[in-house]
């Protein structure tokens, strides 16, 4: 009997990606010289930030959350090659995509943000490394040539152009999405705490950062700065630093009314995506309005963070949970699994 020894089960690729994750822990020489030098090709790449990164990913691929994660989903083995466009905005960023794509069973073709600093890189030769038989279902390239799917993620203005070159192909194409907040007032400083990581982790730069927060109406601003005073670290970023600096000079020189902590910017603005080291904020009367207008921007939000429960279309996290998604908060709340498995 002839036995294709490349062909991998979901169970035995769950277990690639459950070796690979015990690999990024604080002994690994190797992948701790990638996370102190990670800073030298993309700024906003800090250790401190990385190492959440890899610190998150770690706590969600134990064999157990994956194997609950895909028991909805058949086993197969499929010839169709996913083509993936990664953001290179956050650390590991696209890093969910893939495995998506080779956990069900896909072959991936993956084209790396050049913002990346080579830790998608690092995470596939490892990958392979700990289950070899991987090697013939993924690749880095440099341009998209061969793919029957295609996942790409990027800003609006790039989602014209994927929509040029990939649309005639199923696909996922993702825009850009901001995350926004609701505070009732009565939140602890502790609670307050934990929104600032909702806030300043990757120092605003992903589409699950919160640039923006709904207060009620005569909330005093101080209590909001209270909270999220240990947060002023990230001002000794010199790129963030640059950020404040200007956007700070802007308002002054417009007169534009805005409060200033020393660090972060907070401006009234019916906007939701804010500038680098700004927030914008709006006030809210009735908590059942404020619902029915986040349901009626839910395609421009990716979450929304609150200590208050909000019957809204949007995933909502409490404070401090808006960074560390689970498998099975899928971005722009399109089900990347249902896509792949509908598509096969």
């Amino acid at each position: 009997m002839f036995i294709n020894f490349h062909i991998l089960t979901k169970k035995q690729r769950l277990e690639g990606f459950a070796k690979l994750a015990n690999l990024f822990h604080a002994d690994n020489t190797e992948l701790q010289e990638l996370i102190t030098s990670a800073h030298h090709k993309n700024a906003w790449y800090t250790a401190e930030h990385v190492t959440k990164a890899f610190a998150s990913w770690k706590a969600n691929l134990k064999i157990e959350q994956l194997e609950n994660w895909m028991a909805p989903y058949p086993d197969i083995e499929s010839n169709q090659v996913v083509g993936l466009v990664l953001a290179g905005n956050i650390p590991l960023v696209g890093f969910h995509d893939l495995l998506c794509v080779l956990a069900a069973g896909f072959k991936a073709s993956v084209k790396v943000s050049s913002d990346d600093a080579y830790l998608t890189t690092y995470v596939i030769q490892k990958l392979i490394e700990v289950e070899p038989r991987f090697k013939d279902k993924v690749e880095v390239v440099e341009r998209l040539t061969h793919f029957d799917l295609v996942i790409a993620t990027g800003s609006d203005n790039s989602s014209r152009y994927f929509e040029h070159y990939f649309g005639k192909k199923p696909n996922i194409i993702r825009k850009n999405r901001n995350s926004v907040a609701v505070i009732t007032g009565n939140e602890s400083p502790d609670q307050l705490k934990a929104l600032g990581h909702d806030i300043f982790d990757y120092f605003g730069l992903g589409c699950r950062s919160v640039s923006k927060v709904f207060v009620p109406k005569d909330y005093d601003i101080s209590h909001f700065y209270e909270g999220i005073a240990s947060f002023e670290y990230v001002n000794t970023h010199f790129k963030y630093n640059n950020n404040y600096d200007y956007n700070k000079s802007i308002y002054l020189i417009n007169a534009d009314k805005h409060y200033d902590n020393g660090f972060l910017l907070l401006k009234k603005d019916d906007k939701i995506a804010s500038p680098l080291a700004v927030i914008y904020f709006d006030e809210y009367e009735n908590v059942n309005d404020l619902a029915q207008y986040l349901d009626i921007i839910a395609d421009r939000l990716q979450c929304v963070t609150s200590e208050m429960p909000l019957a809204i279309k949007t995933p909502t996290f409490g404070f401090g949970a808006s960074q560390v998604p689970a498998l099975d908060d899928y971005a722009d709340g399109v089900n990347t699994l249902d896509f792949l498995f509908a598509n096969q």
